[in-house]
């Protein structure tokens, strides 16, 4: 199977200093900082970064499980927000939250969420973060 690569370099203090993170396929490259990590400056940091893997896992894999299931989902729309709060001395990701939209013909909801539920504890970054709790709002279209 694949190994995915991605890379970040960091010069200076933690406050006053600066890096870039770049993916190892080229897609993205982005500069973060003290002030784009913990407050509302521009640039990227590392928890936004594990919530695109974690929206763009859990979307795939709900796919996936309609697919297995006879149902050919016409969009899944997923939004992960990573919880960076402050615990004991440091910082911790203390929470993910998962709001899906998605659009599939001739699925009643229960099965839609028995799919989703199953999407969001097999997917394998949900399994790779199973250390935070991870929340899941999943809705039909």
């Amino acid at each position: 199977m694949a190994t995915r690569k991605s890379e970040a370099e960091w010069n200076g203090t933690l406050r006053e200093g600066s890096g870039r993170m770049k993916l190892g396929s080229g897609a993205f490259e982005g500069k973060y900082s003290f002030a784009s990590r913990f407050e509302q400056a521009g640039g990227t940091n590392p928890e936004e970064l594990i919530a695109a893997a974690h929206a763009g896992c859990f979307s795939m894999a709900l796919s996936a499980g309609l697919g297995r299931a006879g149902f050919t989902p016409k969009r899944v729309h997923t939004t992960a927000a990573v919880h960076l709060e402050k615990v004991g001395e440091g910082f911790g990701i203390t929470r993910i939250d998962l709001d899906c939209e998605a659009e599939v013909p001739g699925i009643d909801d229960a099965a839609f969420q028995q799919q989703a539920s199953g999407a969001k504890e097999g997917c394998p970054v949900s399994k790779a973060l199973k250390a935070v709790e991870i929340t899941l709002q999943a809705r039909l279209v």
